[in-house]
């Protein structure tokens, strides 16, 4: 839990220092945490490559590997179409297109606010966010007792990128290569079952 008051303190401080303007002009105008982003990628890279054993999950698993990324899409549906009886005034589909987001919250709003306005495309914008957000801060907790893939269907989408880090700390270096495997996955399916949901279902 240490470790996830330090990401949460971190985050709070710097959207205060947002919110306040109190940062230089070159900082509010850069998005200097895709730099950011990309060293942290580097530095994963680096250790899943040294480690020797990190390849051996995925031999291990072979064809059952793409089972991660569906038990996330099913576990989310299920998830998703339970949350909507709570949520009479969205439909099945709109809370379902939330859902497809899979923690893409950039992309899938962008698709979403095209498709049914921004109403739910801003919906669909925290609540893909939250996903993220918990994710950082709450794996330990869902690894120590949930095991080692409970992080990585958390992360949804997110597993190869931003929560990989956090991913590779709590589950080991030898689950990277499924958290990436299965975030690519998800990634390249979020236009594609966000779209077809909200047209066709």
């Amino acid at each position: 839990m240490k470790n996830s008051l330090i990401i949460l303190t971190f985050f709070v401080l710097g959207v205060v220092l947002g919110l306040n303007e109190k940062l230089p002009d070159l900082m509010m105008q850069t998005d200097f945490s895709m730099y950011a982003l990309y060293v942290l990628m580097f530095l994963v890279g680096i250790g899943i490559g040294a480690d020797k054993n990190s390849w051996s999950v995925l031999k291990t698993m072979k064809i059952k590997v793409f089972l991660v990324p569906l038990g996330v899409i099913a576990g989310t549906f299920i998830g998703t179409a339970l949350a909507s009886l709570l949520l009479p005034d969205l439909k099945l589909k709109e809370v379902l297109a939330v859902g497809a987001g899979f923690g893409y919250y950039s992309l899938s709003s962008l698709f979403i606010t095209q498709l049914s306005g921004e109403m739910l495309g801003v919906t669909a914008l925290l609540s893909n966010i939250l996903r993220e957000i918990l994710t950082l801060l709450a794996t330990p907790l869902l690894v120590q007792y949930f095991g080692k893939l409970a992080g990585i269907a958390s992360g949804g989408a997110t597993s190869m990128d931003t929560t990989l880090p956090v991913i590779t700390r709590y589950s080991g270096k030898e689950w990277s290569i499924i958290s990436v495997f299965s975030g690519v996955v998800l990634t390249l399916l979020v236009p594609f079952l966000v779209t077809f949901i909200l047209k066709f279902c």
